[in-house]
């Protein structure tokens, strides 16, 4: 047996870790039962990043022990930097009465005047309703998922021994769970990381009790309210100007077993795809977990793109699987992927890599003052042309001579970091020809997030029918959340309003659907 071999054998399928667990939570105490827990948390994750081809010691050092992050001053080294006093950011103190959109409100009348009333104070002016009242925030805890027990009460006659019971209240009695236990359960489950299991001791603990298929059936219930809606934002991000695409691997117990019953399989691997549209002023987030790469399920997207249209923007890592086949797009590449690279071999070319990422560093400091200014896409496009472009142009003819003059090994590993970057220089540089384009993937990378904690904590999916519940709920989920919409009030009112959403589900998005409901309530009934 190999030490991989000898390696995986120590990992514990899912219910073979809790019983694990649950065997060991007796006998030891408290922390060392937590150690253990999280060790057995941990290895999966690890074996997971030996087996990536990619993967060099280099890169798994510094994941394990490295910098928190990839700025030049820590991978490079140097000065401390001197300390600056700088303004407080916004959002990081008290948060204003104005935050929170989820309160209910409670309008509280002045007790002895009234609007139009005369001044007391000066007996000449009349008092005025204010636009904005006085605010008292008061916060409580509540259980994530409440009951009521409506008690109706009994008598009984002494003479006869008739029962008299009190009518049930209208709609109590109807369905025992609310269409918001569903939605509260794949919030937490999918835009939080919260596995049933978990939910299932705090319900418990709180004395409502929420067991783990009620929590998935109910789950499951919501998602199929909410498959019209997915099926809308996946063609409004077909005519999107502008793409994202990126991969996190994912598993699926079902998928994995079907793999291997297979006698020789085209494709090992299970992913998780996120693809983000920028449809105009609205943001649009999908997720796809399946067996297909990113490149294909961005082709199944493309395919309801309508024609016409100019191929659309299209960020990616350099991988060849990114591209949808059969769909035009005008391609760019990740910077940061390119720029990491040279992070990686920093301690083997050190002049060299500080050299890189100097010149990484101009660029990205032109897109924070783009950012700052709040400049228009030709207006940030003229500033990157400008200051940007001259050190993307030094970058290039340093690489192309150190590799004529064979100052660089070919297949080292600044030789295949700036073989990389050469390869795929149109498409790195795209920002400096085409207004708006992006210079990195980092809005995906931040919305796979989502998917590798829903991992982390959940450790796979059960089913494919699990997978497409998952990626319906983070799709709703991060959409809300990159409009700035309650994704709870949101998932509610959908699920709430099935047949209208099913009928035309255009009306009922994130970004309109108050209005749909607006327009409802204020219409005469037919």
């Amino acid at each position: 047996m190999t030490d991989l071999q000898q390696l995986r054998s120590l990992v514990l399928s899912e219910a073979q870790r809790q019983a694990f667990l649950d065997e060991l939570r007796g006998c030891l105490p408290p922390p060392h039962y937590e150690r253990v827990q999280a060790m057995t948390e941990l290895l999966p994750e690890l074996l997971l990043l030996l087996e990536q081809k990619s993967m060099s010691i280099g890169r798994l050092r510094q994941l394990v022990f490295g910098a928190t992050t990839e700025s030049s001053r820590n991978v490079c080294g140097g000065p401390p930097k001197e300390p600056t006093r700088k303004a407080k950011r916004r959002g990081h103190g008290r948060r204003g009465q104005h935050t929170y959109t989820g309160a209910v409100r409670v309008p509280v009348p002045h007790p002895t005047h009234q609007h139009g009333d005369g001044c007391p104070g000066c007996g000449k002016g009349k008092l005025r309703r204010q636009k904005q009242p006085a605010t008292a925030v008061t916060v409580s805890a509540q259980p994530p998922v409440g009951a009521e027990i409506h008690e109706m009460e009994r008598l009984r006659c002494d003479g006869c021994g008739t029962v008299f019971t009190a009518t049930t209240p209208a709609g109590v009695g109807l369905e025992k769970y609310d269409v918001n236990v569903g939605v509260m359960v794949g919030l937490l489950r999918y835009g939080s990381g919260m596995p049933f299991y978990r939910l299932e001791r705090l319900q418990e603990s709180v004395g409502v009790p929420l067991p783990s298929s009620i929590q998935w059936e109910q789950a499951n219930r919501a998602a199929e309210a909410l498959g019209p809606v997915v099926d809308h934002l996946i063609y409004l991000g077909a005519q999107a100007a502008m793409v994202y695409t990126d991969d996190t691997t994912m598993r699926v117990g079902a998928l994995r077993r079907a793999i291997q019953a297979e006698t020789d399989p085209e494709r090992t691997g299970i992913f998780t795809t996120g693809i983000v549209c920028e449809a105009g002023e609205h943001s649009i987030r999908l997720f796809f977990t399946g067996r297909k790469h990113a490149g294909e399920n961005l082709a199944r997207v493309l395919a309801e793109r309508e024609a016409g249209l100019a191929a659309p923007l299209h960020m990616s890592d350099g991988l060849p699987c990114n591209e949808p086949k059969g769909h035009p797009t005008q391609p760019c590449k990740c910077n940061i992927h390119a720029r990491r690279n040279f992070v990686d071999i920093t301690g083997a070319f050190p002049e060299e890599c500080q050299a890189v990422l100097a010149s990484f560093a101009e660029i990205y400091q032109v897109e924070a003052r783009c950012r700052d200014q709040g400049l228009d896409p030709e207006a940030r496009l003229k500033l990157h042309q400008a200051e940007s472009g001259p050190a993307m142009e030094r970058l290039k003819k340093s690489f192309t001579t150190q590799l004529e003059k064979k100052k660089v090994e070919p297949n080292s590993g600044l030789g295949k970091a700036i073989k990389y970057m050469l390869d795929r220089w149109e498409a790195l540089t795209r920002f400096l020809v085409v207004a708006g384009a992006p210079l990195d993937n980092n809005v995906t990378e931040r919305l796979l997030k989502t998917a590798i904690q829903h991992r982390k904590n959940s450790l796979s999916y059960r089913s494919a029918r699990g997978a497409e519940v998952g990626d319906a709920f983070m799709s709703i989920i991060q959409t809300c959340v990159a409009n700035r919409i309650n994704p709870f009030e949101y998932l509610v009112a959908v699920v709430k309003h099935q047949p209208a959403v099913k009928a035309d589900p255009g009306r009922w998005l994130p970004w309109n659907y108050q209005e749909t409901l607006a327009a409802a309530q204020t219409s005469p009934p037919s």
